[in-house]
């Protein structure tokens, strides 16, 4: 099957499309598909940042729903635990991964968003956990990831009625980092992108599992694994030539080792 994600990359950030006509819907094809490029990001080594963002009006507008129609109790939780595992798996990816959010960004799409550790979005960007208009719930991590972003109060309000909302009310309420207009978005996401890849691969690693770790641990277990990860980046190359170039006053040349 042709693959709904097109990938370029260039200067070491990879730039991923979603091209699912009409809307860029996920089904579990385009789940599966997804799954298999993390695995391929991962292990190149030309890649340290990553932007994901949609084709056309649509960044992501939901999953597809002409799946749920013969869907059983038991196939739904499947279907959720998978989508589950791979939002999780962008969670915790060891490279940063920026959502660039171009237009309609619902349901499975606002999940996916909220998995990514940056979130960018467009002026005229729509985003909401329409779920609820089905009869159904999110699934896909849309009722555990909400609150932690926007808080317990909003995140209720927001699923228990389907609202949907523009791209500065989710950068007012913290869902999205920053707001742009749409035809800035996709080179703001860029360069955001290129600024971060010019930064030690390794210690990259280190930060965003230190961050990552900031919700699994109380304050006082991660202030220890924090000091763990700080002493592993200094043992590593790059820490000395970071350090070194510092003091010569220069820009250091980071091996991403």
């Amino acid at each position: 099957m042709d693959s709904r994600w097109n990938v370029e990359i260039v200067d070491r950030v990879a730039v991923v499309t979603i091209t699912n006509p009409p809307a860029n819907a996920i089904s579990k094809s385009v789940l599966a598909q997804l799954s298999e490029l993390l695995d391929q990001w991962e292990n190149n080594e030309q890649i340290k940042a990553i932007v994901i963002t949609g084709e056309g009006r649509f960044f992501i507008a939901g999953a597809d729903i002409k799946e749920f129609t013969e869907l059983q109790s038991t196939e739904a939780v499947a279907m959720s635990k998978f989508g589950q595992a791979v939002f999780d798996r962008i969670e915790s990816f060891p490279k940063p991964i920026i959502a660039a959010i171009n237009g309609a960004c619902l349901g499975g799409g606002l999940e996916l968003a909220m998995a990514c550790h940056i979130r960018l979005a467009a002026h005229e960007a729509k985003l909401g956990l329409p779920e609820l208009n089905l009869g159904l719930i999110p699934g896909y991590g849309g009722t555990q990831r909400l609150p932690r972003l926007v808080g317990r109060g909003k995140a209720t309000q927001l699923i228990l009625t389907s609202e949907m909302i523009g791209g500065e009310e989710a950068h007012r309420i913290g869902l999205v980092e920053t707001v742009y207009p749409a035809e800035q978005l996709l080179d703001e996401a860029k360069k955001l992108a290129g600024t971060i890849a010019q930064k030690s691969a390794v210690t990259l690693k280190l930060a965003l599992d230190g961050i990552l770790s900031s919700e699994e641990r109380s304050l006082s277990d991660g202030l220890d694994y924090e000091a763990k990860l700080f002493g592993d980046a200094f043992a590593t190359e790059d820490a000395k030539e970071g350090v070194a170039a510092f003091l010569e006053k220069r820009k250091p040349q980071f091996a991403d080792r």
